[in-house]
């Protein structure tokens, strides 16, 4: 990543243009939500409901990453530290449910999870697409475009979970997607943690 020592400054979300396309994500996310979140409970699909909570998540984290545009690296390394915390969060959620899953086991609707997954498939290209080019930014500026990422990666997982499900007729591959997801969350807040603290350490180091 650009920037990471020396005087460079990372992009600090500061451009209307960021803004404009951050509202467009905020958009796609939160209909993504709505529409995944009722589709893995008529498929009880644990992978669908974990992609939906994802998309819950980035829709809350784009809204922040807006507020504290413009704002104090500290206040801009604590945003990051407080999303870093939801994504946190939700990987254990999805790692307690799909645990609990396992010994209450439905075979989920392959149908429906192949659809769904790849609506939010098209919904998260086209955020990646509108992200890619400020990707390397600061800690509040990445962990945009690494939700968005993970995204991409969890729809394409969730339409292989729901070939899986079809082919195996059992709920497995599904609970190993929602696991891997979990493992994707998890890995992610602690990049973001570790970037946030850098940038407050750097932050401390240039006031003395």
């Amino acid at each position: 990543m650009s920037g990471c020592c020396g005087h460079e400054t990372k992009f600090d979300g500061v451009s209307p243009d960021y803004r404009r396309r951050l509202w467009i994500v905020i958009g796609l996310n939160a209909g993504m939500f709505a529409v995944e979140m009722a589709a893995g409970q008529l498929a009880k699909s644990q992978a669908l409901q974990a992609d939906a909570l994802d998309f819950f998540g980035d829709a809350l984290t784009y809204g922040i990453s807006l507020a504290v545009i413009g704002a104090s690296l500290r206040v801009r390394s604590n945003a990051a530290l407080a999303k870093a915390v939801s994504l946190l969060l939700m990987g254990l959620w999805v790692f307690g449910s799909t645990l609990w899953r396992v010994f209450y086991t439905e075979i989920p609707e392959a149908e429906i999870m192949g659809v769904v997954g790849l609506m939010a498939l098209a919904a998260n290209l086209a955020s990646v697409a509108l992200l890619v080019s400020y990707k390397d930014g600061d800690a509040n500026v990445r962990s945009v475009w690494l939700c968005s990422r993970n995204d991409a990666i969890g729809n394409v997982t969730v339409m292989l979970a729901a070939a899986g499900v079809w082919g195996t007729a059992t709920g497995w591959p599904d609970l190993i997607v929602a696991a891997i997801m979990a493992t994707l969350f998890l890995s992610s807040a602690f990049q973001i943690i570790r970037q946030a603290l850098a940038e407050r350490r750097e932050e401390g180091a240039h006031a003395h």
